[in-house]
């Protein structure tokens, strides 16, 4: 039997095990549940004395990997089976979304005062972003255990005023770096407008910057399940995606293959949110946003929430981008709006039909689209929106996709 200790901000919360068929399971540890302040790993994971054994594990842990081909590459550089979830997190599972760690059996959290990193020069930063494509989070790097899920290279790392650092162990991470791939040109660019322009209608979403390095545009993100406290100490924050909470596997994150529909994640949130009126909301205007954005690809795992002070309550939406830019990429939408096959076919007779679905008022609904669809034709104006797109051409068409979108929705809802 193998073992993995699983931590949250160094309090062991359970233990994750592997028999000799391969069946994952997890069990919470009696310590934590006594715990006045105990809280679930997953929604999918409730507390209680009994372990979890196979499908009903696998949603949350294999939730914290990478998705598709960076997985594909990690496990063949690690030398384990990409299906082996519990191999791939033994050896990358240090550094991930929220505030799991996962530690080798009898292995002890380091001390709180223990945070090694490595600084990187700007000539080693530029090596490391040139290996991503080939070595995904640095996957087999001595002291190096990263783990974030999504298809797209990335890199988590620690910035401290103007300089960078990798972290090392367990250490925790303060931004992602996020390189511009070869086959998506413009897509720094893209995301950075839809980011900023998300900001300006009144969304939450982290804060992002481009920096070139190497000659390579990349995407900086500060990550938003991290606080640092007045002493400067960095703490991870508990969070999950929508899949993990609602047990979907990742590799159904999109409706298509049977993942999340709308309405079962507002239904999630109405159940399971701390302040449900207010995240079905922002909930709904992302989904909104993302729709007049022209974004296919917003998907079960592209939504999260955070668990904080007691509370679950909807994370800031993040991963904006407009998948138009590039014609070659699916218009069927990641989760439907009613039964509204293309994102280029959506009407308000689908954002009615959804929201009849979801138990939400139509007019309602229908105010809050119109309301968006100006604020982003304001937006799109103010300078900041130029700055974001910088010169770059993808970057303008996207604004000109944006609106023709939202001129288009606000006419069909006259």
């Amino acid at each position: 039997m193998k073992r993995l200790t699983v931590t949250l901000n160094r309090d062991a919360v359970g233990t994750l095990t592997q028999d000799a068929s391969g069946l994952l399971a997890f069990r919470y540890d009696p310590a934590w549940l006594r715990q006045p302040g105990a809280i679930p790993l997953s929604r999918s994971l409730p507390l209680r004395g009994e372990p979890f054994h196979g499908r009903h594990v696998r949603p949350f842990f294999a939730g914290i990997l990478p998705d598709e081909g960076p997985r594909q590459q990690i496990a063949a550089i690690l030398g384990v089976s990409e299906r082996n979830d519990f191999a791939i997190l033994e050896r990358i599972g240090g550094e991930c979304a929220g505030a799991v760690t996962l530690l080798p059996d009898g292995a002890t959290p380091p001390d709180a005062g223990e945070r090694p990193v490595r600084p990187l020069s700007e000539t080693e930063l530029e090596e490391i972003i040139a290996e991503l494509p080939r070595r995904p989070l640095l996957a087999g790097r001595e002291g190096v255990r990263l783990s974030l899920a999504g298809s797209q290279g990335k890199l988590p790392v620690v910035i401290d005023g103007g300089a960078i650092a990798l972290p090392l162990g367990n250490t925790p991470s303060t931004h992602i770096i996020k390189p511009e791939p070869e086959r998506f040109p413009g897509l720094v660019a893209v995301e950075r407008l839809c980011m900023t322009l998300a900001q300006a209608v009144g969304l939450a979403v982290p804060t992002v910057s481009r920096r070139l390095i190497g000659g390579r545009p990349c995407l900086v993100v500060q990550r938003y399940d991290r606080t640092i406290g007045p002493d400067g100490r960095v703490r991870r924050v508990h969070q999950e995606d929508f899949c993990q909470a609602m047990g979907f596997p990742p590799e159904r994150k999109y409706q298509q293959e049977g993942g999340p529909l709308l309405r079962d994640c507002i239904a999630m949130l109405r159940e399971w949110s701390t302040a449900p009126v207010l995240d079905i909301r922002d909930f709904l205007n992302g989904v909104m946003f993302n729709i007049v954005i022209g974004n296919a690809d917003a998907h079960g795992k592209n939504y999260s929430l955070l668990y904080r002070d007691g509370g679950r309550r909807l994370a800031p939406i993040y991963d904006l981008v407009c998948t138009l830019a590039w014609p070659e990429l699916s218009k069927t939408p990641a989760m439907k709006i009613g039964r509204s096959d293309s994102i280029d076919s959506i009407q308000p007779a689908h954002w009615q039909a959804m929201a009849q679905e979801a138990r939400l008022g139509w007019p309602r609904v229908r105010e809050r689209l119109a309301s968006l669809c100006r604020a982003v034709q304001a937006a799109l104006r103010a300078p900041a929106l130029r700055q974001a797109a910088g010169e770059d051409a993808t970057a303008e068409r996207v604004g000109e996709i944006i609106e023709a979108r939202s001129a288009a929705l606000l006419k069909a809802l006259a």
